[in-house]
């Protein structure tokens, strides 16, 4: 007998309102949550792990031009891109992550073959990329990752020595740092998260998405979290891994933690985002402390939604 499966996804929160998105933009967004949704989803029914459903699900969103991750990812103060992710296994406690890598299709997949091939758990900048190389991960050029509404975003704010979190630019408020976490019939559970950080941002600047504990962390014992947002403050709060600790020292369910780290102990410090969290039966929890966060799940029993707004 497999026990419940479950897999939640995140492509960012942030002011995400109904007056921003026409009815094509929101039912792309539907649509792209489904896709990652049914790469990660497909793999657990038949038998795979927590670690290659999350994997695939943000390899999808990661491939998906709506979010900033991959193939969308914002823009530097130098007009390049620069990507982070990381990956973790609940039922071992392994790792792996990379920050401040260009020309990587999927970043994800590098953060994993840190984990797996490496004997350590962050690579950076020009190692990272040797590593892929090495690793004969897939390359792309610096057109790959080229979108035009990043662009116009960037172009906003590229004179001024301000980064900015995509969705407080007033033309585009898109905040797509993606994320996927999951439980497999087996009861092991597993994170990853991708992004390509914040517009205009200078001197190799590093959010909580490769920090694990801050953006992402996977413990069998308790919970896997992915979280998006204002990635300095997520990274003081060390967000996820405050997930685990609640729910391992206080006794906390998943709900009750998530909600005490997102909508209390987070909005104490002015930190603006949301996570996605799930145990080892299969329990799953979306939590957003902002106007919206893209995001969907789906469980073994049946049921199946990708939401936008509150």
């Amino acid at each position: 007998m497999s026990q419940p499966f479950s897999i939640a996804i995140h492509g960012g929160a942030g002011t995400i309102s109904k007056n921003d998105l026409s009815p094509e933009q929101e039912a792309a967004y539907h649509l792209a949550l489904s896709e990652a949704l049914a790469a990660g989803y497909s793999l657990l029914e038949k038998g795979a792990s927590a670690m290659d459903a999350v994997a695939a699900a943000v390899v999808s969103l990661e491939d998906c031009i709506l979010f900033n991750a991959g193939r969308g990812a914002v823009f530097t103060k130098t007009g390049t891109h620069e990507m982070d992710a990381s990956i973790m296994d609940g039922a071992f406690l392994q790792a792996g992550a990379i920050t401040c890598v260009k020309q990587v299709k999927n970043p994800v997949l590098l953060a994993r073959a840190v984990m797996e091939k490496s004997e350590h758990v962050m690579l950076s900048g020009e190692g990272a990329l040797q590593f892929a190389k090495e690793q004969q991960l897939k390359l792309e050029e610096e057109t790959y990752f080229f979108s035009q509404f990043r662009y116009e975003q960037w172009q906003l704010v590229k004179d001024e020595q301000t980064i900015a979190l995509d969705h407080n630019i007033k033309t585009e408020k898109k905040f797509g740092t993606v994320g996927a976490v999951a439980c497999d019939a087996k009861g092991n559970i597993a994170a990853a998260t991708s992004t390509g950080g914040m517009t205009n941002k200078n001197y190799n600047r590093i959010g909580d998405t490769p920090i694990i504990g801050a953006g992402t962390y996977a413990n069998n014992r308790t919970c896997a979290i992915s979280c998006t947002g204002h990635g300095e403050l997520f990274i003081k709060a060390v967000a996820a891994y405050d997930v685990s600790c609640l729910m391992e020292y206080e006794g906390y369910t998943l709900q009750q933690a998530m909600e005490t780290v997102t909508l209390d102990k987070l909005v104490k410090i002015n930190g603006e985002g949301g996570m996605i969290g799930t145990d080892a039966n299969g329990n799953v929890a979306l939590v957003f402390n902002s106007e919206g966060m893209y995001r969907g799940w789906q469980k073994s029993n049946g049921e199946k939604v990708t939401a936008i707004y509150q």
